[in-house]
Parts: structure tokens; sequence; C-alpha cells
């Protein structure tokens, strides 16, 4: 095997890809749990997933899971192509999210509720970074997003804005946290996400050119 497709902690870059994609899915699934158990707002969707607890009596990881493939149905007429990594964020965050919150205990000082949502927001930014970084499909909200502005000519940051403000309405309405840390995760995950990005991007890797003739 050549040093080109090794990657700097030596492991071959199909399996970090996979082993960065798997871990990215857990922490992600962690830091949602930790934004829910500070109480201060949760992440947009997760308000919607929230509220829908409250009526149907589901766990949050189910529910996680029964959203995104609402969602991934809402990809057939935007032609939308799911990858491995598609599969594995509904898969893996919906259970995993159930056992985050049996970990993570409630905390009831503010400062200590602060500093639990700061951490899970630049957690949840390195997370996506981590999956979207390995290329192998993107979630099913995200894909929603990037389908809606490519078949509307929206803009993405359009598109996203008017995704979250519908879910984060419905998930309000429905009794789900809405709190000032909603609002510092939709201001600041993006930023955080853009300088994550290229720290833990893994490239395919590439084949070497077919050194067989062309048959004649």
């Amino acid at each position: 095997m050549t040093l080109s497709r090794w990657s700097l902690t030596g492991m071959p870059r199909r399996g970090r890809r996979l082993t960065q994609l798997l871990l990215g899915l857990v922490a992600y699934a962690f830091s949602m749990a930790a934004i829910m158990r500070a109480g201060l707002g949760s992440m947009p969707w997760d308000v919607l997933h929230q509220g829908l607890a409250v009526h149907t009596g589901l766990s949050i990881g189910a529910l996680t899971m029964l959203v995104a493939a609402v969602v991934l149905l809402l990809w057939v007429p935007l032609r939308e192509r799911p990858g491995i990594g598609t599969v594995a964020n509904v898969v893996v965050i919906g259970l995993t999210v159930d056992l985050a919150l049996a970990v993570l205990p409630e905390v009831d000082a503010l400062a200590a509720r602060v500093a639990l949502a700061a951490a899970g927001i630049v957690l949840n930014a390195a997370a996506t970074a981590a999956y979207i970084g390995v290329g192998l499909g993107p979630g099913p909200r995200d894909g929603l997003m990037t389908g809606l502005a490519a078949r509307t000519g929206w803009s993405v940051r359009a598109v996203r804005t008017a995704i979250e403000v519908t879910v984060v309405l419905t998930g309000w309405l429905l009794g789900g946290t809405f709190g000032v840390m909603t609002v510092a995760y939709a201001l600041g995950v993006g930023p955080l996400i853009q300088w994550f990005l290229p720290r833990v991007t893994v490239a395919p890797v590439s084949r070497p050119p077919s050194t067989a003739r062309p048959s004649r």
C-alpha cells in the first residue's frame, strides 16, 4: 500500500472514513442530548422531536428516526440520492441519542447549564464536520436543504432558514423547548462547522490510472 493511501493517523483512508463517520454520528447524538439536558432551548429539529414526544409518548431517538424517514421520502421528488452515510445518520443517531439522554444527568445551576449547552453546540459542529467531511452521503435534513435549493433556485441559506423556522415553530406549538440556546445554535453552528470542516475532511481514495492497453 502506498503512503498516499494512508492518513496522518496511519489508518487507511477508507477505514478512517468509516470510523470518522460513526464517531461523528455518535458525537452528534451526544451533542443533541447535552443541549436538551441544559434546558435552555434545543436544536431546531429537536424542538420538533420534543413536541412530538409530548403527544406521542415515543422516545426522542425513535422520533428522530421517524422524522428522518419522512424527510427521506421528500428526497424522491427532489431526485436526491442517499449514501451509506445517509442511512447511518438515521440509524446511529436515533439509537444513540436515547442512550446519551440516559447517561447525561440534568443540571440545575445556571452556569452549568450554559456551559453544557455551549459545549453541546461546539461538539455538534465538530461532529457535523466529521460526518460531512468523509463524503459518504449527506444527512436526511441536509439533503432536503440542498435538494430544495437546487429545485427552487433559492440560496442554501434561505432554504435552511425557512426549513428551520418551520420546524421550530411547529415543535414549539406542540410543546418543544425553544430558548436562547436555540437561537445561539442557529447563529453559531455554521461558522463553527466552517472552521472544523477543513481540519477533518478526508479525501476519498483515488484509484491509480489503468495501465492496460485499450482494445482494438
